[in-house]
């Protein structure tokens, strides 16, 4: 699944930005199996979204500013048949997906 993919990426973007040893962008785009250019997108996005990251050219590496953590957890569980008609709202799915219950939180 890309999404998850996505989420692995920046979770240990995060690690690396925290221990202050990304690298390079080009390395670190090569850590994280993406162009230099897509690269760039995440951080801007990361950046949009209040990151204050930066990138120490003496250091070569992205840090953050000051004190910042960015967390992205994703739970998969198989629910029983009574919690999943009632987010069903009593229908009966039959797919293979209709047991898991993805939850996202920040």
């Amino acid at each position: 699944m890309k999404f998850l993919r996505y989420i692995e990426r920046i979770n240990l973007l995060d690690k690396l930005m925290k221990e202050r040893r990304t690298g390079t962008p080009a390395e670190l785009a090569k850590r994280l199996g993406v162009s230099v250019a897509r690269l760039y997108v995440i951080i801007d996005q990361l950046k949009d979204e209040g990151a204050p990251i930066v990138y120490s050219r003496q250091l070569c590496t992205y840090f953050y500013e000051y004190y910042f953590s960015i967390t992205i957890k994703v739970q998969i569980e198989e629910l029983g048949e009574v919690k999943s008609r009632n987010i069903y709202g009593g229908e009966k799915r039959f797919n293979i997906f209709s047991s898991l219950l993805f939850l996202y939180s920040d």
